[in-house]
């Protein structure tokens, strides 16, 4: 017999906003081109994901592009309001309240209408309230992220890992059926069913009446924001909204699948996700439940935020702020343990700046590398372009651009942050005779001596030339200042 489940008041996990400064940056704009003193609400789109690694927060993400394009792939679709304010004042005397009654009464209609059992992304709404100072780059700002609120508490049983209802052969198909909905954008709200066979069936929640019929036992799941073992994410409070106004007559409880996707070091898992019983809360058609979700300040109080962007509202500081971060999310989910900070510091050499120097570069560049040096004795010709990638045709006119200029000005084109410096040298090579010309000996010996000022103030060396002969001096010097050393070329590769 089964043990009776005890029941508890449910506690959810809220969001907290993360705003994009380029988001700002466009507001910025727009404000100043577009809406003018237009104060009328706007249409924004955010979202979130249920992918997060343990120990981050629930975050609703505004982006850049949050006026004109709605997310992509697997993150969930929540549709924003913009209310910007022409003034402080403004800003600070709009009633706070009725703005959050107005979203909840929207999603509540969508409720009673039954547009939400359609496209329950309707469940996700959020209000953004700001002023923007285009003066002094200061801008203020309140998130509310409305939740319909029942008269009597929301009361589940204790949470289950997934692991204890499905098997891993069954995650994995679950994680395939659910990567299906994501190309149809069906993946925030859905169902699942798991019959004793070991199949397993996913459909929209637009489709539970027939999925009902057709299976015996079903999860009504929808994906999780949270990362919290006990506790399922604010998008579950309004979807329990809609559970129960269309479910009111046929289930006193449901088994809520709270679905979290993560991968770490290459390997993908859902076994950390939740399973909990919530009793579905009593409402009246007639009556619209209360609704909450202003969010709080950084100071845990109920108040508005201020960023200031004085200082990177610049189109460089903008680039460089957006590198750090999509260098922070690399490591957050592929590779915890790396300093940023020391990849960021370190001083590389390339010697070489054609096919492998042009794309060591850049990849340097992509994992955050802010110092390069890009040496070679050459110039841009017309077969460079094609195959090397920091070239273009007006590289190779008028007898060519010196190759590493050519490389660096590129880098600081694709990324002002980074300080890319080009040198002309010529490496003295093994076999190769000095000739008796006049000051020949002396230009040879002058450029021994600045290849080595190059690699006893850089930190790790790149030998990208096209000879093993080209190679052997820096090779020498390089292991003789003991600096770390890679050597790529089309015969071997060796650090």
């Amino acid at each position: 017999m089964a043990a009776e489940v005890e029941f508890s008041p449910l506690r959810f996990a809220s969001f907290a906003s993360v705003v994009d400064t380029g988001f700002w940056h466009e507001l910025s704009r727009r404000k100043l081109d577009v809406y003018a003193l237009d104060d009328k609400p706007k249409p924004l789109n955010g979202s979130y994901t249920n992918r997060d690694p343990a120990g981050l927060p629930s975050r609703l993400s505004v982006d850049y592009d949050a006026f004109d394009k709605a997310p992509a792939g697997s993150n969930c679709l929540s549709y924003g309001t913009l209310m910007n304010t022409n003034t402080p004042d403004a800003f600070k005397t709009a009633d706070k309240s009725q703005l959050l009654n107005q979203a909840g009464q929207k999603i509540w209609d969508s409720v009673v209408s039954g547009e939400a059992a359609k496209d329950p992304t309707l469940l996700n709404q959020f209000l953004l309230l700001s002023f923007a100072d285009l003066k002094k780059y200061h801008f203020l700002y309140w998130f509310a992220i409305p939740a319909l609120f029942p008269e009597q508490p929301i009361v589940a049983g204790p949470a289950q890992p997934l692991s204890t209802r499905l098997s891993e052969a069954q995650m994995g198909r679950l994680q395939e059926s659910w990567d299906d909905l994501c190309t149809n954008n069906d993946q925030s709200f859905f169902l699942v069913s798991c019959e004793g066979d070991g199949s397993v069936d996913v459909a929209p929640l637009r489709d539970w009446e027939t999925f009902m019929k057709n299976h015996s036992q079903v999860l009504v799941a929808f994906s999780d924001p949270c990362t919290l073992e006990a506790n399922p994410g604010w998008p579950l409070r309004n979807y329990l909204v809609l559970l129960a106004h269309i479910w009111k007559e046929k289930f006193d409880a449901v088994d809520i699948l709270c679905y979290r996707d993560r991968t770490f070091q290459g390997v993908r898992s859902s076994s950390h996700s939740i399973v909990i019983k919530v009793k579905l809360p009593s409402l009246t058609a007639e009556e619209t439940p209360k609704c909450v979700g202003w969010e709080k300040n950084k100071r845990q109080k109920m108040g508005p935020r201020m960023v200031d962007l004085s200082s990177s509202m610049d189109p460089s500081r903008i680039a460089e702020s957006a590198v750090d971060l999509n260098l922070k999310l690399m490591r957050w989910r592929i590779i915890p343990g790396i300093d940023l900070d020391l990849v960021a510091g370190t001083k590389c050499l390339l010697l070489g700046s054609g096919t492998l120097g042009c794309n060591v570069a850049r990849c340097l560049m992509g994992w955050g590398v802010r110092t390069i040096t890009l040496v070679d004795n050459s110039r841009v010709s017309y077969s460079n372009p094609v195959r090397q990638s920091l070239f273009v045709f007006n590289d190779c006119v008028n007898g060519g651009k010196p190759k590493g200029d050519a490389a660096a000005e590129a880098l600081r084109r694709i990324f002002p942050g980074i300080n890319a410096t080009g040198i002309g040298l010529s490496i003295p090579m093994p076999g190769h005779s000095v000739s008796s010309a006049e000051g020949e000996l002396e230009r040879v010996k002058e450029s021994v001596k600045k290849l080595e000022e190059l690699i006893e103030t850089h930190d790790a060396i790149f030998l990208l030339m096209d000879t093993r002969e080209s190679r052997w001096l820096p090779t020498v010097i390089a292991a003789a200042k003991r600096k770390v050393k890679c050597s790529t070329s089309g015969e071997c590769m060796c650090v």
